[in-house]
């Protein structure tokens, strides 16, 4: 099944780029520059495709990005400090961002020939991520599917739709993703803050995960308040 992946250069979906390629499955990566603050998220991404010898395709949306205002990755908004279940991290939405990423995606599968377009949402994402759902990628296969009824047969593949980001780390282990080479951090300084959603969010999943974790934090303790703090 020859797959085109979304690839932001985070942990996520680097390691299910080593999933697909140890399967034989990896066709190309696509990523999207949209003005994120975190840009250097994309030097990580190009790492992988080059390590794993696809095509990288990096798509320019940074005029759609500047008209998707109010969040704290294209916007001049501080990005909170937490756990992704908290009400404060819902300023991190960037709106319709992966129905727009995806669709795109689709349009780079069907006109090179591949089967498939993988994403690597999981089940961490839904609180916060309404097109991280299960409802969202359903619906969304359906629609493109019609959107390339007798031009091109695409399914959208989401092996994680229904997991946990811990799930991801013991897929991305067994394959020897270098997770020393993901980036995941939002506020996308010289190192991983440790304190953002997706820092927090990441050193949890290593720590369920049972894998040691090579990132280095500047703050690397406040993940365990933070867990604390959004179970009250």
């Amino acid at each position: 099944m020859k797959t085109t992946l979304v690839c932001s250069g985070g942990l996520d979906s680097v390691s299910l780029a080593h999933v697909l390629a140890a399967e034989g499955n990896l066709s190309r990566l696509v990523s999207f520059d949209y003005g994120q603050r975190h840009t250097k998220e994309l030097t990580f991404a190009a790492a992988c495709a080059k390590r794993l010898n696809v095509p990288h395709h990096v798509i320019d949306l940074r005029s759609v990005g500047a008209s998707l205002t109010g969040s704290a990755l294209t916007d001049d908004l501080d990005v909170p400090d937490g756990h992704y279940a908290e009400e404060t991290m819902k300023v991190t939405v960037v709106p319709n961002r992966n129905a727009i990423m995806l669709t795109i995606a689709y349009g780079v599968a069907a006109a090179q020939g591949d089967d498939a377009v993988a994403t690597a949402v999981h089940g961490g994402d839904h609180f916060i991520y309404p097109d991280c759902r299960p409802t969202f990628t359903d619906a969304f296969d359906r629609m493109q599917r019609a959107a390339l009824d007798g031009y091109a047969d695409v399914a959208l593949y989401v092996p994680f739709v229904h997991r946990s980001k811990a799930d991801i780390v013991r897929e991305g282990a067994r394959v020897d993703t270098p997770f020393d080479k993901t980036w995941s951090c939002y506020k996308g300084g010289e190192v991983h803050c440790g304190r953002c959603g997706t820092c927090v969010e990441r050193r949890e999943a290593f720590n369920l995960a049972g894998v040691a974790d090579p990132t280095q934090y500047q703050d690397p303790e406040f993940w365990k308040s933070a867990i604390a703090e959004a179970r009250v």
